[in-house]
């Protein structure tokens, strides 16, 4: 469906180019009528001007050209002609006719008759009358002027006519799109002040619009009201949910490990409370990250500080304290994700990650093209390419010889998606294990390449 803009760009367009076509041809047809009634006057008063002549000088050629002063006449195939006819076979003429004379056809008035004909030198437009002198003889005036004058003129009228309204049609044109460019103006303005006031929590005044877009702006401040009001409650929701399981939860782990200690085999009980622990993450991860993702496109996060927070709790954990990790990440480079949501995934991670190595682990951080990369790689066994696709599968395990729920990485996974990112899982070139890359776009990031130079160990 075309868009407001083009459809009045276009309607505007069509009607100007309209208007200048139908008066092109209204002005057209009237100084068309014009020139014709011009031309025939000027013939008139020329047929008048010889009966006049012929008049005054008794029908004598002679003095009958000092009765007409248009040199016109005396130029052979000027374009203009006279002829009388006697009652007796007279015959005068000018000398523009040169050898030839012009044609009578039909019996001739005394009222004055227009005629079009050939002539001595193409096509002719006339008047001929029988008009009765003073001495009572009857003669017919014939007075002829070649149509090619008329042609011109006409021809340069239209000229102009299209010159001057080929001119009109781009200012029409441009009025009708400068025009559209204010009208929509407001709604540009609309649109940006939604995203703004979505962030920002506050309202639009309708004041600064338009009277026919304040009612809309109205209905837009009572949308984001209930919009804020839906997600503040989904995440109060997430969060209740989230402290009402995780007592019960923590009970049962207790148990089982009371349990555990005497020396009754619990392991597949502690393994499905795991999986439902993690699942119950999961689910939570995905309700905040749909109450959150579509407010977060103008908020960040700054991904090296969230990265140092999550270094130094996994340092300072028992099991990977003979373990290395190395971070490169650079200090200004943020992500528009919330912090929150950005270290459940980047923990989920590194948890899988650290488990899974021998001994080192790397974070390293990039922008190429608008998207910020962060690549977590470990120097363990890896995943073959064949599995990659089960493992961010949910419960997706590929070896039970290691405690897990096999749902980390499909819970970043679904993090990211939430927020227009994606992952990929990679061998990596480095370390040799796994290399899982995260893609956030950040159209405003520019472009900062980190994979120059080894990261550099930090204990």
């Amino acid at each position: 469906m075309l868009s407001l803009r083009r459809r009045a760009i276009v309607g505007g367009s069509v009607w100007a180019i309209l208007s200048v076509i139908i008066g092109v041809v209204a002005l057209y047809s009237f100084f068309d009528a014009l020139t014709q009634r011009r031309f025939d006057q000027a013939l008139a008063e020329r047929h008048l001007q010889i009966v006049i002549a012929l008049s005054n000088s008794g029908a004598d050629a002679e003095l009958m050209t000092q009765f007409i002063n248009d040199p016109a006449y005396d130029r052979p195939y000027s374009g203009r002609y006279w002829q009388a006819s006697g009652p007796e076979g007279e015959l005068l003429a000018s000398r523009s006719l040169f050898d030839s004379m012009l044609e009578l056809s039909g019996e001739v008035l005394t009222e004055r008759e227009f005629w079009t004909g050939a002539g001595p030198n193409g096509s002719v437009r006339g008047v001929r009358q029988a008009v009765t002198l003073e001495d009572g003889s009857s003669w017919v005036v014939l007075v002829a002027e070649s149509l090619a004058a008329l042609i011109a003129e006409r021809a340069a009228i239209r000229r102009s006519l299209l010159l001057t309204f080929g001119l009109v049609g781009v200012l029409g044109v441009a009025g009708a799109m400068l025009q559209t460019l204010v009208v929509v103006r407001p709604l540009k303005k609309l649109r940006e002040d939604v995203s703004h006031r979505w962030d920002l929590e506050t309202d639009i005044d309708p004041t600064n619009y338009p009277e026919e877009v304040a009612p809309l702006v109205a209905d837009i401040n009572t949308l984001l009201e209930r919009n804020r009001e839906i997600v503040a409650r989904g995440r109060r929701q997430a969060a209740d949910m989230a402290h009402a399981l995780k007592t019960p939860s923590a009970i049962l782990r207790n148990e089982l490990e009371t349990l555990k200690r005497k020396d009754v085999d619990v392991s597949q009980a502690q393994d499905a409370l795991g999986r439902i622990d993690a699942q119950l993450r999961r689910s939570l991860a995905r309700i905040r990250a749909a109450n959150s993702g579509a407010s977060m496109q103008r908020r960040h996060t700054n991904v090296a500080r969230s990265v140092e927070r999550l270094a130094k709790l996994f340092r300072g954990l028992p099991d990977l304290r003979s373990k290395e990790l190395e971070v490169a990440v650079p200090s200004n480079v943020t992500v528009p994700i919330d912090g929150q949501d950005l270290e459940e995934v980047l923990g989920n991670i590194l948890e899988n990650a650290s488990r899974w190595s021998r001994s080192l682990v790397s974070v390293t951080c990039r922008i190429m093209n608008g998207v910020v990369e962060i690549l977590i790689e470990d120097d363990g066994p890896g995943i073959p390419e064949s599995d990659r696709h089960e493992a961010l599968r949910s419960g997706g395990r590929l070896d039970t010889s290691v405690p897990g729920t096999g749902l980390g990485l499909a819970i970043a996974d679904d993090l990211l998606h939430a927020y227009g990112g994606e992952m990929k899982l990679q061998k990596s070139d480095r370390l040799g294990g796994l290399g899982v890359s995260i893609l956030i776009p950040n159209k405003l990031a520019s472009d900062l390449r980190a994979d120059g130079d080894l990261p550099q160990a930090q204990s």
